[in-house]
């Protein structure tokens, strides 16, 4: 079978699935399905084909790559106009107190929830409860390492599918996204009050004693 009389079936697994098919699914599938050994790299062939058709501007819908595997979903230009379909249906709604912690555990992962609470400075259990709930964090294990050995916690696979990625690593990095000021240490002298400095002896970087003017 060419890539021509492929790519069709390639089309219509990714339109039928309610979640991301992976290449390896795809391969094993249609192998069955069309009784024969179909490549990977044939496969892969289609997906590029596939991907590269629905990126013109008339389409409403894209193949995207997401959480490990392939999906059709709707370009951003749709969105207002898809979510009158099912309200607020689909949305995860969270708190900021939420949102805090799910942050701290994406660029965190793999993390503990003393660790979270440390960051966060205050107590992370009703947060990590409701990002679990949510499906958007994931028990992986527990830190063998740590008194007490307590659960260790990674987003979710879900997590990527709602943000369109499929790892971690393609978050968007905290320097790209934070204007942070660094802040340098102050010597012990221009910390003083202009009017307290008058009499007052410091100790200069010879280690010879002065009177600070």
């Amino acid at each position: 079978m060419d890539i021509e009389q492929l790519m069709p079936h390639v089309e219509a697994l990714v339109f039928a699935s309610e979640r991301p098919l992976t290449q390896i699914e795809m391969t094993e599938i249609l192998g069955q399905a069309l009784e024969t050994v179909i490549e990977s790299e044939r496969i892969a062939t289609c997906l590029d084909a596939i991907k590269e058709k629905y990126d013109a501007e008339y389409y409403p819908f894209q193949l995207k790559e997401i959480g490990g595997g392939y999906q059709f979903l709707t370009k951003k230009a749709f969105h207002k106009t898809v979510i009158q379909l099912n309200g607020d249906k689909h949305i995860k709604k969270l708190s900021t107190a939420a949102m805090e912690t799910l942050s701290i555990i994406a660029y965190k992962q793999p993390i503990t929830k003393s660790e979270v609470e440390y960051i966060r400075g205050v107590s992370a259990d009703y947060s990590i409860q409701k990002l679990l709930e949510k499906e958007l964090i994931v028990i992986s294990g527990r830190n063998e390492d740590m008194v007490g050995k307590p659960l260790i916690y990674n987003t979710s696979k879900n997590f990527m599918d709602y943000l369109g990625i499929n790892s971690p690593s393609q978050l968007p990095q905290l320097k790209d996204i934070t204007d942070l000021q660094i802040v340098m240490p102050t010597s012990s002298i221009e910390a003083v009050p202009e009017d307290a400095k008058h009499g007052l002896v410091i100790v200069n970087e010879q280690g010879a004693l002065k009177q600070a003017s």
